[in-house]
Parts: structure tokens; sequence; C-alpha cells
């Protein structure tokens, strides 16, 4: 029998570390899948010591803006520094106190007295590593960031989120618990290959999220150059047609298509897979199997998803009041998949037409800022918080908008300026499900260069998280071999927490 020496430090749920890493080998030596998440719900059962917070959120809305933003020009503005450090945008004042914003931001500084700003976020990889961001791998690289399967990668939050309470259903959802918008990530950009982050990694495809396509018409847009490559067309994170809506592909069913005759003929298949699941049920292809048939047959089934994505439906005052840009529509559907059940939304403002574009302000800074990136951000925020807000939904959605870092506090000397990579601080924006209303945790520095105080990073921003949803962040589970494995090690931002 495996023993791991070591702190016997105990667990939120009873058990200590080195007890859990214990199951873990013994799941090597023969303790089956089915007998290690047996024992984690069991011991899973006692919640007497749990604090008021735990469990607040019923769903969480993650925003991801990817190439990261410049803490500098979004709420941590240093209006006294010097000029190649401000930069040439000023900051006004929000409705949170001693916060100011981006002059760009009129809207969203509306609605920052119901948020709490995490202005001491750090880690010590500034690269493009959604992975780091976004799931529990202790270490990123280039090479991982560009290689979605590389083994080493660790699952996407919302894939644990759907793994864990997957343990606990004994009837599939009817709507999918992990979708993701506006398409598939790092699809829409050429120059370079994918991009890693929002998949299963070891819990296995089955729990990527359900991506989304969107369908509308791209009216705006600017001159993209990318070393020798040029994009001319329209851009819709810069305007979207105001007839646009969401789907998910797979799950489309046109007359053309599928018959009823089809869709039985489905079902039958279906049954014959059933029936034969007994000799399959001890290998985990079995469990992906059944995972893949089940998720199928309710997309087909049933109509929630669809009309969930279907933003026609809503009224033209509250599409206006998101923008008609492909962000802030993406949030607007973000909040229809709320209502309709769903338990993570992944919004990601992706790369669009090349690579290194989205929030990548590597050059022309300024220009893109003005034109392309804040106006869209501005509407979208302000109208998701406000929306939920209104709607009594804030107090029970947790709403994250991160990013991979910050950027650089010099403006360098590209065209249109450029701020560069910059991972030693940068700031994250949380709010509703638990979230304090109007709060400011952390520092940086007077040049918004290095961490002042209460320095958190990503794994402690996704133990909250995890928290939030009432999932205990120090849980395990197992890898490929049946190793237990940490959700993340981070702690819990408590002085964001209501």
């Amino acid at each position: 029998m495996l023993r791991i020496l070591g702190s016997p430090k105990k667990l939120c749920n009873g058990v200590t570390r080195r007890e859990s890493m214990r199951v873990g080998g013994l799941g090597i030596a023969g303790l089956g899948l089915a007998e290690i998440l047996r024992l984690q719900e069991a011991s899973a059962q006692s919640r007497a010591n749990r604090p008021a917070s735990f469990g607040k959120a019923k769903s969480v809305i993650l925003i991801h803006l990817y190439g990261a933003p410049s803490q500098l020009e979004w709420c941590d503005p240093k209006p006294n520094a010097p000029m190649e450090i401000r930069g040439e945008l000023g900051s006004i004042a929000s409705s949170l106190p001693g916060c100011g914003v981006c002059e760009l931001l009129p809207n969203h500084a509306k609605v920052m007295d119901r948020c709490t700003v995490l202005r001491s976020m750090t880690h010590p990889y500034p690269l493009h590593g959604v992975a780091f961001a976004l799931t529990g791998v202790a270490a990123i690289d280039v090479a991982m960031e560009l290689a979605p399967r590389d083994p080493r990668h660790w699952p996407f939050f919302g894939s644990v989120v759907e793994y864990v309470e997957d343990q606990h259903r004994t009837t599939p959802p009817s709507i999918p618990q992990n979708i993701a918008l506006p398409f598939r990530f790092s699809s829409r950009r050429v120059g370079e290959v994918p991009r890693a982050g929002p998949y299963a990694a070891y819990l296995g495809s089955q729990y990527d999220p359900v991506w989304t396509d969107y369908v509308g018409q791209a009216t705006k847009g600017h001159r993209k150059v990318l070393r020798d490559m040029v994009f001319d067309d329209n851009d819709p994170y810069m305007g979207l047609a105001r007839d646009a809506f969401f789907q998910v592909p797979a799950a489309q069913l046109t007359g053309s298509d599928v018959t009823v005759d089809r869709l039985n003929t489905r079902r039958s298949i279906l049954q014959q897979l059933n029936d034969a699941r007994p000799r399959l049920e001890s290998s985990l292809a079995a469990v992906s199997l059944s995972k893949h048939q089940a998720s199928a047959l309710a997309l087909l089934q049933s109509n929630e998803l669809a009309k969930a994505l279907d933003l026609r439906l809503e009224p033209n005052m509250t599409r206006d009041l998101y923008g008609h840009t492909l962000f802030g529509q993406s949030c607007l559907a973000a909040r229809r998949l709320v209502e309709a059940g769903t338990r993570v939304i992944s919004v990601f403002w992706d790369e669009y037409g090349l690579a290194g574009m989205g929030w990548d302000t590597h050059w022309n800074h300024y220009p893109r800022m003005k034109d392309e990136l804040c106006p869209g951000f501005d509407m979208g925020w302000y109208g998701l918080i406000t929306d939920l807000d209104q709607r009594g939904l804030l107090d029970e959605t947790l709403v994250v908008c991160t990013s991979e870092h910050g950027r650089t506090p010099k403006i360098n000397k590209a065209q249109g300026g450029g701020r560069d990579h910059w991972s030693n601080v940068y700031t994250t924006l949380v709010a509703g499900g638990g979230v304090a209303r109007g709060r400011i945790v952390g520092a940086s520095d007077s040049q918004g260069a290095e961490v002042a105080e209460r320095p958190i990073s990503p794994k402690d921003l996704q133990a909250t998280m995890y928290h939030l949803l009432g999932i205990d962040h120090e849980m395990t589970i197992p890898d490929r071999t049946g190793r237990a494995m940490p959700l993340v090690d981070g702690r819990i931002v408590i002085e964001a927490i209501a």
C-alpha cells in the first residue's frame, strides 16, 4: 500500500491532503475510479463548518479578454506617473470611490460600485498562457500554449465544474452545463497554430466546453497587419448586425438535415449502444461514450439551448443596452444561458482575423483602444452588470472578467504606441454571486509595475470561484491513471467576499 509522508494538513471536507494522495496511490494499485469517486462523495457530506459564502453563486459568467488589457488603461490608472507610463489617455472618476477608470469607459464607470477590483494579480509567466489563467496547471511554456492536447495540461475551470457535479447527477441536465462563446477558441485567426486552454485535458474531451458560433454580419472593421499578412475585412468585435444570434453547430436540426425517421434511427443506435454498455463499463472509453450519448441526445431533443442562444427573442431595447458588437451580444447570450440553467458560461474576447489581435496591443495601442477595444467592452460589461442587477440575478450569478496577464507600464516606441507582456501585476474584476460590492483588493505601486500589497495569483482567483460555486477547491479528482489530483493550488480571496 502506497503511503505519502508529509504534513497532515486537514482539508475542508475532513480528509487530509496526505490521505487523499494515499487514495490516489491506491487507485494506481487497484482501487477503481468508481471507488475513488464514492470516497470523495462520502467525505464531502460534512459541511458543518462551511462559511456562509460557500455556494452563494448558482452560476458563473467567466469573461476572458485574450491578449491582456493594460491595467493602467482599465481600472488602475496612474494619473500622476510620468507621461511614458500614464500614456495619452486620461482617467475619469467611477461610481466606486477611489477607483478611476480609463476615459474611454464612461458606461463601465457607472457600474463599478457593483464590482470588486482585484488590483494585485500576479504570476511569473508573461505569456499568452490562457491555460495558466484558467486551469490548475502549475507552470506554462510556449510549447504548451500552442499545443491544446499536450498531456501536461490540466483541465479548464468549466470542465472541472461539470465533471465534479456530474458525479452527483442521476439524470443528465436539460441544457449543457459548460458552454463557451462566441466561437471555438482560436478558430477565427490565421498565421499560427491553435492555442491551448479551454479544454478538459485528462478528464477527457467529453468535458470540453460546448462551443457556440455566431450567425450575423460584421459591420465595422479596420486594417490589421501581421508581418506580411493583411486583414481588411470587417471585425464583429467592432460591429455586428442587429439581427445576429448564436447557435451550437452540432445541435442544428433543419428540415433537410434530420427527419423523424433519422432521429428515430439515432435513438435506435443509442439503444444498441446502451445494450452493449455492460461489456464496456470497465474502460474509461465507456465513460466518455456514455457522456457523449447523453449530451448528443439532449441537444437533439431539446429546444432550450436553441432558445437561449436566439437573441432575436430579446427586445431591441435590451440588445441595445449591451451594444451591437460580438462581445456585447455574447454577454447578452451569457445572461440568457444563466436563466436557462447553464452552470458555467465562458465568454472569450478572442483574436479575430490575424494572430496577435484581441487585447494584445504591442503596436497601435492607442488607435486600437479607441476604435476597436474600449467601445465594445464599455457597453458589454455595463449592459451585463446592469441587466443582471435589474433582473435580480446578480447576487446569485458570479461574474469574473480576467486575462492571462497585464501590460508593461512603460510604453514602447512602436507605431501608435504599444505595451508589451507584463505579469508582475495586473487587474481582474469580479461581481455578484457572493462577491462584495464596491471594494478594491490589493494595490500596485505608483507606476503600475509591481504589487504593492496583497498579491493574488490566478490560482487564488480560481479557488475563490470554486468556493462561491459550492465546490471545495482542495478536493481531488482522478487523472488518466487514477492518481488523485488537486483542483488548484490556491487560496480563497476572502477580502473579495461579501
